[in-house]
């Protein structure tokens, strides 16, 4: 596939280094797998955020309930910010 674009995609290899694919074609399985994944990331993105929102929202809310949910906006970011940097090295 010489001259084929990279591609880097939405996860990392097994020892925690980015993977790249090298293909023309948008519609190749691997591509479409990775569009899936990068759309998957998110949408669980949008729904973290909601329950973080509702948690900030509730005086009642314990100091667990804050922790649980900005560890995982912390990861849905993480994972939002890796597709943001994906796509943006295709434009």
């Amino acid at each position: 596939m010489a001259g084929s674009p990279l591609r880097q995609l939405p996860w990392n290899s097994p020892e925690g280094k980015p993977c790249y694919l090298s293909t023309d074609d948008p519609d190749s399985l691997l591509s479409r797998l990775a569009d899936d994944i990068e759309a998957e990331l998110i949408g669980c993105g949008e729904e973290v955020l909601g329950g973080a929102e509702s948690v900030l929202a509730d005086q009642a809310a314990g100091e667990r309930a804050v922790r649980f949910a900005l560890v995982r906006t912390t990861e849905s970011l993480r994972d939002v910010l890796r597709v943001a940097r994906c796509r943006e090295r295709r434009v």
